[in-house]
Parts: structure tokens; C-alpha cells; sequence
């Protein structure tokens, strides 16, 4: 129980460290935030939709799929044209005249949240080798053990990316719509930026 106890809290550590950095989900949050209180917890949702299978296949040996320039090659280039087509639409979006924060960013927060997980190739790579560890280990603690990695895994995103899209949608019932329109448009040049550089690195691989 004790070793139980203490992988888990590895497990929490680890887990934070990578869900708190910053990518394209925490920009989606922040920005989708501004409307939808709930909207962190709905793309954690959506996280969840190809997180939990993919924990299951990895452990059954995908690990090797996902790590393969090919692999890599074809998440990269799709994840970041998503990304840029995300990012374009929210800088037209906050352009026009009639602009209102209900207006911006289309995309429904679970259907974005799977998007931007399928669509990350660090997420699966970070899966194929920090997550395949500590599931190898959560299924030498047994079934339980690994349910419960899973789980509370899971529950690190959604809190995560919760406290994010309710800070800002606090933020915006104070700020005035040309503060929303600023951080809208620092949202929509991050996701521009990681859009970018998913293709650079896939076409880097590719030309190697």
C-alpha cells in the first residue's frame, strides 16, 4: 500500500509538470475560457477521449508506432495546420467591427480538446516514453494501481486546465472588450507559433 501511495504521488508530480506547461491546449483554454466558464473542464473531456485508450494501447506495445519519423510526421503536419486554422480563424474573428467574445473561436472545447491531443506530437511522444514509464510501473502494482494512475492523471489535466479557463473567464467579465481582443489575439499568435513549429519539425524529419 505504501509503494502504491508513493508511485501515485510521482505520478501527480510528473503529471503536473507536464500538464502545466505551456502549448496549444492552455492557450485554447485561456481563450475559450473567456465565454465558457466550464470550458477547461470540456477539453479535458475531449483530452480524455484519446488519452485514455492511448494509455491502454501503449502499454500493449504502441509505444513503437507513435515514435516512428513517419508517425511524427504525418501528427506534426496535420496538428499544426489545425492549429493554424484555429489561429486564423480567431484573428478574423476579433478583427471584425462587430466583434463579441460569444462570436470567437467556433470550435466546441471537447471537440478541441481531442483535436489538439491527436493532433500534438509531443503529447504522444511524452505518452510513448515519460507516460509509457509510469504506466509500465502502475501495471507492476497491479490493475487497480494503473486505473488509478489513469484516473488521477486524467483529473491533473481537467483541474489544470479548469483554475485556466475560469481565471479568464473571470478576467473578461472585468476586462472591456479591447482587453478580450488582447488576449484573444496572444492566444491565437501562440497557437500560430505551435502551429508552425509542429510543421517545421515534421518537415525537418521528413527531408532528413
Amino acid at each position: 500500500m505504501l509503494s502504491l501511495f508513493f508511485f501515485l504521488l510521482k505520478a501527480i508530480v510528473v503529471s503536473l509538470s507536464g500538464v502545466m506547461a505551456p502549448g496549444p491546449v492552455t492557450a485554447a483554454a485561456i481563450a475559450k475560457g473567456q465565454r465558457q466558464r466550464f470550458a477547461g473542464a470540456l477539453i479535458a473531456v475531449g483530452h480524455g477521449i484519446i488519452e485514455f485508450p492511448l494509455m491502454i494501447l501503449i502499454v500493449l506495445g504502441m509505444d513503437e508506432l507513435l515514435k516512428s519519423a513517419k508517425t511524427q510526421i504525418v501528427i506534426g503536419l496535420a496538428g499544426g495546420a489545425f492549429l493554424l486554422f484555429m489561429a486564423i480563424q480567431m484573428l478574423r474573428d476579433i478583427r471584425k467591427t462587430d466583434y463579441t467574445p460569444e462570436k470567437s473561436y467556433k470550435t466546441g472545447p471537447v471537440i478541441t480538446g481531442f483535436l489538439l491531443s491527436v493532433g500534438n506530437p509531443y503529447f504522444l511522444l511524452w505518452w510513448a516514453s515519460v507516460g509509457l514509464a509510469l504506466a509500465t510501473e502502475a501495471t507492476q502494482l497491479g490493475i487497480w494501481a494503473f486505473a488509478l494512475f489513469a484516473v488521477i492523471h486524467w483529473l491533473c489535466d481537467l483541474v489544470w486546465l479548469q483554475v485556466l479557463s475560469w481565471a479568464s473567464f473571470k478576467g473578461s467579465a472585468l476586462l472591456g472588450p479591447r482587453s478580450q481582443r488582447i488576449v484573444l489575439l496572444v492566444c491565437s499568435l501562440a497557437l500560430f507559433f505551435f502551429g508552425l513549429y509542429f510543421i517545421s519539425r515534421a518537415l525537418a524529419h521528413w527531408l532528413t
